[in-house]
């Protein structure tokens, strides 16, 4: 019998762990933090689902990743397809797309994975969701084909937390709530 390392958080799983990842002064590599911006201000999650935004911390996710059963990891996805393609990845084919290197970020992705496997903890399925970005240069706003298209891939997330078993409710509409308190918090999605 093979012991695992007691990680942080070890005596509360997480069930559904959604992971806003990218940098968002790289343009729409930010979608992933925007995406998680919008679930946390229009859905109620349910308890043992997470939703964070884990920007480009790459390893220093590990405890939160090796404490979650199911992983969606929300990014910008490189892919031949035109930009703002949803695109739905999980398995083998996760850690392809961020081996691809569309970001530097990427990079520390493909790590926290196998930092996962190399300690015995990943979890029993990851997904990755996201959209082929148009710009990843450095600009804080997003292209307007990627903020068209940030309403379907937050759907998307809904969905799938709900095939796992996990309703997500929606939050009535408020005036209030829609309205950023600064302009810039717009490029953010909040």
């Amino acid at each position: 019998m093979t012991s695992q390392p007691v990680l942080e958080g070890d005596d509360e799983k997480i069930s559904v762990l959604v992971l806003g990842l990218g940098n968002v002064l790289l343009g729409d590599d930010g979608l992933g933090a925007a995406a998680v911006a919008r679930l946390e201000r229009d859905y109620r999650a349910p308890p043992r689902v997470r939703l964070e935004d884990g920007g480009t911390l790459g390893l220093s996710l590990l405890g939160l990743l090796a404490d979650s059963e199911h992983v969606i990891l929300v990014d910008a996805i490189a892919a031949d397809s035109p930009p703002g393609t949803l695109i739905r990845l999980d398995g083998a084919d996760v850690s392809d797309a961020v081996r691809d290197r569309l970001s530097p970020h990427q990079v520390g992705v493909a790590d926290l994975l196998d930092a996962a496997r190399l300690i015995d903890r990943y979890p029993a399925t990851v997904t990755l969701l996201g959209l082929v970005p148009d710009s990843i240069d450095l600009a804080v706003d997003r292209s307007s084909i990627i903020d068209d298209r940030l309403d379907e891939l937050i759907g998307a997330i809904v969905q799938e937390v709900q095939s796992l078993g996990y309703k997500m409710v929606r939050e009535p509409e408020s005036a209030d709530r829609h309205r950023p308190i600064h302009s810039v918090t717009r490029h953010f999605g909040m």
